[in-house]
This record gives C-alpha cells, structure tokens and sequence, in this order.
C-alpha cells in the first residue's frame, strides 16, 4: 500500500513538473498569437480593406448608427483601434519570459483566443448577412469576456504594465462588447420587423439600456471595480445619447436614459473603486 502511495505520488509530482515546465506553455503561447492575427485579419475584412461594404453597411444597414434608438454614433467605433491595439500588445507581452509562465496567463490564455475567433468570426457572419447568427456569436463572445476579466481579478497583475495590458485591454473590450450585444440583439428584432410604435420602442430602447447598466455595475462588482469597463461602457452609451439627439431616429428620452445609466456606471464603478482600493 504504502509503495503504491509512493509511486502515486513520484507521478503526481512528474505531472506537475510537467505542467510547470516552460515548454507546457507554448502551445497556449501559439494559439493566442495565431488568435491575434486571425482577429486583425477579420477586423480588416469588416472594414472593407479587401472589398464589399463595411459592417455598418452589410445587412441592409441593419447595424447603421441609423437603424436603431440603441446604435451609437460612428465615432464610437474608434474603440476598437485601441482594443485591437490592446489585444496585439497582449499577443506579444504573453511570450515575455515573467509573463509565459504567470498563473492569470495561463488562467485566461486559451479564452482570449477563443474571444478573438469568435470577434473575427462575428465580422464574417454579418457580412454574411446572418444577423441571428450574429446574436449567438456576440452573447458567446461577451460570456468568454466576462470569464475572462473575473479571472483577471481574482489574480492579480504583478506589474503596472500588466494591469494595464491585461485588464485594461480585457476591461475595454467586454465593457464596449456590452453594448454592442445590446445594440446587436435590437437591430435583428427591428430588422424582423418588430416595431411597438413610438413610445413603445423608447421604452423598450430605455429598458435595454437599464440592462446594460445593470451588467455594467455586475461586472465592477465581480472585477474589483475595473474602470476600464466602466469607461467603455460609458463610451458607448455616450454615443447613444449624441446619436439619438443629433441623428435619425431622434429621440430625447432615450438620449437621456442613455446618458443617465452611463453616468451610473461610470459613477457607481468609481465609487467600488474607492471603497475597495482595487488597482
């Protein structure tokens, strides 16, 4: 009994070596950086860079800043060029030798390149003119964020630079995916040709944002108060609000709740960030 204890554990122990080992990690290492690429390449084709119309174009303009009262302004979009930024950034910083071997590393790495597959592959589907599809791959893609930044927060970044390149890149990017799965959901019901008359669909625009809020407080709360969530998300909410008082469909009461729940979470984040001395 006793020997076969001891051998249990000579294996137990050869199998973490195994796992500790630098090697272990470079297929992590790999997929993520082949993820990166796939995800520029993607975000080229959404823009028209090898042709075809843009995203806000594809589908018959069903995700135009026109099509909807939760769509936000054009200029919002500039986000990505920090998220991709951020992400390219995160793709190279991995392979630095303090940073191949870090625990939140090996945590969150197969699912940031499971998140940048499904933003590529979300690119595609639209231009596919597959806008239910689209919804199933943006509620996926904002699930694999919010896992991700939860476990950015219980494992805490050892440096400035990672915080900033983990979780300030991560935070962006599930706090501007937040919204866009809000605006992605009511541009497919209005292409189907939902439509509950005007003070119905200011309603209905005034409880989406509220839904958006609500998940915007949620993940301060389960992320330590990450304000990089909090400032995209307050972003994109915005530029609802610009939009809907500038721009066609105008509407002043979802101007408003717009600017009203980005001030909430923005505010509220701010607030779980003094209280609890997160990073």
């Amino acid at each position: 009994m006793d020997g076969e204890r001891s051998r249990f554990a000579i294996r137990r122990r050869g199998y973490r070596e195994v796992m500790d080992s630098p090697r272990a990690d470079l297929p992590r290492l790999l997929i993520v950086s082949v993820a990166a690429l796939l995800c520029l390449v993607g975000s080229m084709v959404g823009s028209g860079v090898f042709g075809g119309p843009k995203v806000a174009d594809a589908a018959g303009g069903a995700l135009a800043a026109d099509a909807t009262l939760i769509a936000p302004g054009g200029p919002a979009f500039a986000i990505w060029s920090v998220i991709y930024a951020g992400l390219v950034v995160y793709a190279i910083w991995q392979w630095l030798p303090a940073q191949r071997t870090a625990e939140r590393h090996r945590r969150i790495g197969y699912l940031v390149a499971a998140s940048m597959v499904l933003n590529a592959a979300w690119l595609l589907v639209v231009r596919q003119d597959l806008l239910v599809l689209s919804v199933v791959v943006i509620v996926l893609l904002v699930v694999v964020l919010g896992l991700i930044v939860r476990l950015l927060a219980i494992n805490r970044p050892t440096s400035t630079a990672d915080l900033v390149i983990a979780d300030g890149t991560f935070g962006l990017y599930v706090g501007w995916v937040s919204v866009a799965v809000c605006a992605n959901i009511t541009a497919v019901l209005v292409d189907s040709g939902v439509d509950l008359g005007d003070a119905g669909n200011q309603a209905a625009a005034i409880g989406v944002l509220a839904v958006a809020g609500i998940v915007g407080l949620l993940l301060a709360l389960r992320t330590h108060a990450n304000l990089a969530i909090a400032a995209a998300l307050g972003w994109g909410l915005a530029w609802i609000a610009v939009e809907r008082t500038q721009g066609a469909p105008e509407s002043l009461a979802t101007a408003v709740a717009a600017g009203v729940v980005a001030a909430v979470v923005v505010l509220g984040t701010l607030l779980l960030a003094v209280r609890h001395q997160p990073r």
